[in-house]
């Protein structure tokens, strides 16, 4: 991961190993990590589960919110590229019973065309 890349809020791929060593204490029995992506502190991980989105917060990034969505949750997800004056990208996830998608930004769209692939590979 490319630390000017992670300031910039583009999406960088995150080593599999490293990133499933880290989760080790929360994945369940045979789950493996098989995807990771890093946005600036943030994370999104598919394992061969689930997806897991990780919210670091406060100026540290100590304090981590880990949110597990099962693949078969995931109604549907849309994903907006740049534009010329527009150069935020937006990946969009709407999950079962839940009325507002989550939403995650981009500052290009260098890999927000793997990460919905891999939504596709996993959620359909």
């Amino acid at each position: 991961m490319g630390l000017l890349d992670a300031l910039l809020g583009n999406a960088s791929e995150s080593d599999i190993q490293e990133t499933q060593q880290e989760l080790a204490r929360i994945l369940a029995a045979n789950e493996r990590v098989e995807k990771a992506y890093a946005i600036i502190r943030d994370q999104i991980i598919f394992t061969n589960k689930r997806l897991i989105l990780v919210d670091k917060q406060g100026m540290t990034g100590k304090k981590k919110e880990f949110l597990s969505v099962p693949y078969r949750s995931i109604d549907r997800f849309s994903m907006e590229t740049t534009g010329h004056f527009d150069l935020d990208a937006e990946l969009k996830i709407w999950i079962r019973g839940q009325v507002e998608p989550i939403s995650k930004n981009f500052r290009n769209d260098q890999n927000i065309h793997d990460i919905s692939r891999a939504l596709a590979e996993y959620a359909l």
